[in-house]
């Protein structure tokens, strides 16, 4: 009786351990990835070529090909071409679990007439997207995703006429998640399309992303010519989305499996110790791109 205790005390100790040291090997694997990043502030030429990103005060800028890998190979999401960056707060990396960051992307849709903004109905609105949520919830468990609960505007719809900027949050619960989503969008219109920064967080994070939003919303800024007033109704496309179409727009565009991330993130960040080979062929070969462009 005395050896099966102590034999079982000795493997408690040794699981004890080797649990200790896989933690470690994790946090090293993190730190690494995060000293990797090559994070930019400032003045930033964003890659559609027709506007300029100014980090705002408090964040700092991935570019688009870090973004794609951050969002599709370390946060399980659906890969997203369209990504043109993300930013994320100063004092957050990307693996922290309580991180939360906005996407970046464009899409050249054509001038948004804004006439609808003062007769659309959200809460019309808001009933009739939860019941396409839920009937898209049996393709999303096909593709081995979870389902999605739309449960409400977080932050109702809003237009700024004058800054020409569309923003509205919505509340969702993926799957059997003990937390909610918070999906935080905003939508800057210009003469042949639309800006899209897209915050990703837990509710718990609103306040903290509200208390950033007039910083972001005047982030992005359109070149002369591409601006909402440079539109010339004789030579440009009007879009087939007016602003309620924005609102009602794919619904879970841009939000991939981010609620997994968080409840299950013990799991991810010992994936991402056991991915080491494939993240640092990553950076090697970016660290050899910038080398070449040199």
């Amino acid at each position: 009786m005395k050896k099966a205790f102590l034999l079982g005390l000795v493997t408690l100790c040794f699981a004890a351990t080797a649990a200790a040291q896989d933690d470690d090997s994790v946090q090293m694997n993190i730190d690494a990835i995060e000293a990797s990043m090559q994070y930019q502030t400032g003045v930033v030429n964003l890659d559609a070529g027709n506007a300029i990103l100014t980090v705002p005060k408090g964040f700092k800028f991935l570019d688009r090909k870090q973004s794609i890998f951050v969002l599709t190979d370390l946060w399980g999401n659906p890969a997203d071409s369209g990504i043109l960056g993300m930013l994320v707060p100063e004092n957050l990396g990307v693996l922290d679990s309580n991180v939360w960051i906005f996407a970046l992307s464009y899409e050249n849709m054509g001038f948004v007439k804004d006439d609808d903004a003062d007769d659309i109905d959200y809460n019309k609105l808001l009933q009739e997207l939860q019941k396409e949520v839920t009937a898209e919830n049996q393709n999303r468990i096909k593709k081995g995703f979870p389902t999605v609960e739309f449960v409400g505007w977080a932050v109702a719809p809003f237009y700024d006429k004058n800054k020409k900027v569309l923003h509205w949050a919505k509340e969702l619960k993926f799957g059997e998640s003990g937390f909610n989503t918070l999906n935080y969008n905003l939508r800057v219109l210009g003469r042949k399309g639309v800006f899209m920064l897209n915050a990703v967080a837990n509710m718990s994070e609103l306040p903290a992303v509200e208390a950033n939003m007039d910083k972001v919303i005047g982030c992005v800024t359109f070149k002369e010519g591409h601006r909402y007033a440079d539109f010339n109704p004789d030579v440009d496309n009007v879009a087939a989305l007016t602003l309620g179409g924005l609102v009602a727009g794919k619904i879970l565009a841009k939000v991939g499996m981010f609620a997994l991330f968080a409840k299950f993130w013990k799991l991810i960040a010992i994936g991402v110790a056991a991915a080491g080979a494939a993240v640092w062929k990553f950076f090697k070969g970016r660290q050899k791109e910038d080398i070449d462009e040199e």
